[in-house]
């Protein structure tokens, strides 16, 4: 009797510690053994908001049409290689194979990025019961991410942004369970999500020069006297390697690329202005729980993570805005913040009536803002919706934008681009025709050309522009090109003559892709092969 009320004892206390780590899941006891069974809570807010996210992009994503980063993404990922100027290799590959494969369906090309934002937002659900919230700070973290303006358009476009959220996210949760359960086994984790994102793109090393600041002021800094840190760090280096590789082979044009965003492209905004740009990024309401997110890692955190997460935001801020960084290069820290602060949130807002209020704010304002990012209108609608609320369209750049936001606005004229330089090209006699070459002003027009223009009987088009200068003139010589705009002035110093041809004309494209003249040039005076150097553009 004594040895039997002890075992039933001990199973007694397993059994609140299983339920207590356990959750969403159940246990029973058989034979004198706890068994556990799995038993998934449909209800769970990360899944109902990541269902929902899946159904919003499924509506919007097939709207408008191709945007010129996605079509020179198809193009460089016909080209295969360990790197390009512009990015790393991974997404241009899954481009041209989602292209290839949605047989041209803009829609199906673009399921990939809905689906992984709508793991974005359910894992930023699940991150926040994770650092401890109940399913108010659950719904609360995940329909911030599921409106905010930025994470709209990447569960849009299909670019190397698309898994930066994820993956970012996915570095906070590691070092959460890390502290969870002081396993430093967790580092190899870390290493492998770093090394897939930095294949995606290289903004996660900010992050990880930002983190380990946040790391050293906690803690958690005695893992550096452990090996597995350096395990993980080896992981990431060993996926990575063949990109860096491909990089220094080519003399680092990456470097040159960022070079040229610090000193003048991209445009140069005060601390206060770049806050700002914050807010408008993550939505006004979804930055008041950020900054409860950073207060939570500020003031008690229950989580050394929290604070290091708010330090690393606070040294980003620092580095993007004094180098001139595009606003959105910050915005993958969000989903970790939106955890922390709707946490926070929860502990303050006891009363039902206060939640559901603070809910259905989200809900309302991202549903009359979600428009503005969410390709759902019809664009002549869209064009009237952002005049009643008084939006003025802007690009990020500094550059002259359309009545649309240049995220909209590249998404217009390329087919029907194609389709004139096509009459151009076959109004050209046989022997001009296949000398004929078209010359892109940037990898924009050069991809619509190869993407759209192949079913016309366009041959691949050049350019001088980030990967296309790469490429080369494929051969040609410059004895006869085609080419969108410019000055007349200039081609007479080139060619020994040029003519207008034709014109493209797109009222909602950029204002450099529409109105303007197609030429024809013969008889480049400098060989093209020698005058390439003078047409390399990277930015």
């Amino acid at each position: 009797m004594r040895s039997g009320g002890i075992v039933r004892g001990y199973l007694a206390v397993q059994y609140l510690r299983a339920i207590k780590y356990n959750k969403g899941g159940c246990v029973t006891v058989s034979k004198g053994r706890l068994v556990f069974g799995h038993s998934f809570d449909w209800t769970r807010p990360s899944f109902i908001l990541g269902l929902v996210t899946l159904g919003i992009h499924l509506v919007a994503n097939g709207n408008y049409g191709f945007f010129r980063d996605e079509l020179y993404f198809i193009v460089c990922g016909k080209h295969p290689a360990w790197g390009y100027v512009d990015q790393p290799p991974f997404v241009p590959l899954l481009a041209a194979g989602s292209y290839a494969l949605s047989g041209g369906s803009l829609l199906a090309f673009r399921l990939l990025p809905a689906l992984v934002l709508a793991a974005t937002v359910a894992l930023t659900a699940e991150f926040a019961r994770v650092v401890g919230g109940g399913r108010f700070a659950q719904g609360l973290a995940g329909l911030c991410a599921l409106f905010a303006p930025i994470f709209l358009i990447q569960g849009v476009l299909f670019g190397t942004d698309m898994f930066q959220a994820m993956t970012w996210l996915g570095l906070a949760w590691i070092l959460v369970r890390l502290e969870q359960t002081g396993d430093e086994r967790w580092w190899l984790g870390f290493g492998l999500i770093t090394g897939f994102s930095l294949e995606t793109k290289y903004a996660i090393a900010f992050f990880l020069v930002a983190l380990a600041v946040g790391l050293l002021v906690t803690p958690r800094r005695k893992s550096l006297l452990r090996p597995w840190v350096y395990l993980g760090a080896l992981a990431a280096a060993v996926i990575v390697l063949p990109n860096v590789l491909w990089q220094q082979a080519h003399s680092w044009p990456f470097r040159e690329l960022g070079e040229a965003g610090v000193n003048g492209k991209n445009a140069i905004l005060s601390p206060l202005a770049y806050f700002g740009q914050q807010c408008l990024l993550v939505a006004p309401l979804g930055m008041v729980v950020a900054l409860c997110g950073l207060w939570a890692g500020a003031v008690r955190p229950r989580l050394v993570t929290a604070r290091a997460i708010a330090v690393a935001w606070f040294v980003l801020f620092a580095i993007f805005d004094s180098a001139h960084g595009k606003a959105y290069y910050l915005t993958p820290i969000y989903p970790a913040l939106l955890a922390f602060g709707a946490q926070r949130i929860e502990q303050w807002l006891g009363k039902a009536v206060a939640r559901g209020a603070a809910l259905a704010a989200v809900i309302v304002l991202g549903a009359l803002t979600a428009p503005l990012t969410l390709p759902i209108l019809p664009i002549d609608a869209f064009i009237r919706y952002q005049q009643t609320i008084g939006v003025t369209p802007s690009s990020g750049e500094r550059l002259k934008t359309s009545t649309l936001p240049q995220y909209y606005a590249d998404m217009f004229g390329w087919r029907g681009m194609a389709a004139k330089v096509a009459k151009v090209y076959w109004s050209l006699p046989p022997e001009d025709r296949a000398r004929a070459v078209f010359f892109g002003n940037n990898y924009g027009e050069a991809s619509a050309i190869d993407v759209f223009g192949r079913r016309l009987g366009l041959p691949p088009a050049i350019a001088g522009h980030n990967n296309y200068y790469l490429w080369g003139p494929r051969g040609h010589d410059g004895s006869v090109i085609i080419i969108i705009g410019g000055s007349a002035r200039h081609y007479a110093g080139l060619f020994r003559s040029y003519r207008i041809a034709g014109r493209i004309d797109s009222p909602y494209a950029m204002p450099y892709e529409t109105n303007q003249p197609i030429y024809v040039l013969r008889g480049m005076k400098t060989p093209l092969q020698k005058y390439w150097p003078q047409v390399k553009h990277f930015e």
